[in-house]
């Protein structure tokens, strides 16, 4: 946000009397009140309506694909368990099954390997080549290690079964643009936001071949919801407009990304019938910077976090209970049915 909610209180302060001297004082804040309320529709406003409604019957399409993301989710959270440098042998058991399904899908398959703390860790990148316009690249990212308190179903084998869907979509297509499906790891602390964290090595690395990404995102969290009042939380005072039910996906870029927010987000709400909201803030409130995305943001590249919001909503967030049976599949589905509609948007097929 540009500008500080404190503008607010300004105006709310104490009554007293409209003197000759205080009317510059009073005019002062009404315009810092002005630019508040300016700044948070520049940040925290998006394109469309939001969706809402009845959940749709699903067609057998969609419960192909519930059982799928269920699979998934299962396999990495249930089959493998923490998985993190401590817990190495996991880690590299859900490398490879990532793995051999990106290559099952017909994907090309690139591992970028470096050594943290005596272990080798990889970050792994499926290739959708593109046509026309090869040279510009998509980037669609999630982690797919845990700390070690967790199974990690919620975070993030719910991002990992995801992408792997969308993967799998863009392999059957042509787009005009490069699509890269990332899978990093070290998102955790405590490598969150140091050198061993695996998105910011790989968007590093790509700075230093002026690869040309137009666009990024992180799929963090996004298989918890809840119709439940009072469901969602925030960091303050974001409460007051943002509602208070945590049914919706979440876009979260930074001011430098609101182009692509906005844009991913109008797309999204055309399309999918799960609901959602939009901000682009400065990463030093908490949670906006808070997955792959930020590495991004340190080097220059456009990057946008698609989110359940994590600890504002899941009571399970990096805890035991974090597992499997706590994810909604028929929500899930949906929005990676949505999700796919903006990346044929921003790949061009």
């Amino acid at each position: 946000m540009t500008t500080r909610p404190e503008a607010f209180l300004l105006v709310l302060g104490d009554p007293l009397p409209m003197t000759t001297s205080r009317r510059p004082q009073i005019w002062s804040a009404l315009c810092l009140a002005l630019v508040s309320l300016a700044g948070c529709g520049w940040s925290l406003t998006a394109p469309g309506k939001s969706w809402h409604g009845t959940s749709p019957t699903p067609n057998p399409e969609a419960i192909a694909l519930q059982r799928s993301l269920r699979r998934t989710v299962e396999t990495l959270a249930t089959d493998v368990g923490t998985r993190n440098v401590r817990y190495a042998a996991e880690l590299t058991r859900a490398a490879q099954f990532i793995e051999t399904e990106l290559r099952a899908a017909g994907l090309s398959v690139e591992r970028q390997s470096f050594a943290t703390d005596g272990v080798e860790t990889a970050n792994l990148v499926g290739t959708v080549a593109g046509g026309t316009t090869a040279r510009e690249i998509v980037v669609v990212g999630a982690h797919y290690d845990t700390v070690s308190t967790t199974p990690g179903a919620d975070d993030n084998a719910s991002g990992v079964a995801a992408l792997l869907e969308l993967a799998r979509a863009a392999a059957r297509r042509h787009p005009a643009r490069t699509l890269r499906f990332v899978f990093f790891t070290n998102e955790e602390p405590p490598y969150f936001q140091t050198e061993k964290m695996g998105s910011l090595v790989y968007a590093r690395a790509c700075r230093s071949r002026n690869d040309n990404i137009t666009a990024a995102f992180s799929l963090e969290s996004i298989g918890v919801f809840s119709d439940s009042p009072n469901s969602q939380h925030y960091p303050w005072p974001f409460s007051w407009f943002y509602p208070s039910t945590g049914n919706f996906l979440a876009f979260i870029g930074n001011p430098a990304s609101r182009a692509l927010t906005r844009q991913a987000t109008a797309t999204f709400r055309q399309h999918a019938t799960v609901a959602s909201e939009a901000a682009a803030l400065p990463d030093s409130i908490d949670g906006i910077g808070w997955s792959d995305h930020w590495a991004f943001w340190q080097v220059g590249y456009p990057a946008v976090m698609v989110t359940g919001t994590a600890p504002f909503r899941n009571a399970s967030y990096h805890k035991r209970t974090d597992t499997s049976d706590t994810l909604d599949y028929d929500r899930l589905e949906r929005a990676v049915h949505g999700l796919d509609f903006v990346l044929i948007d921003l790949a061009g097929g």
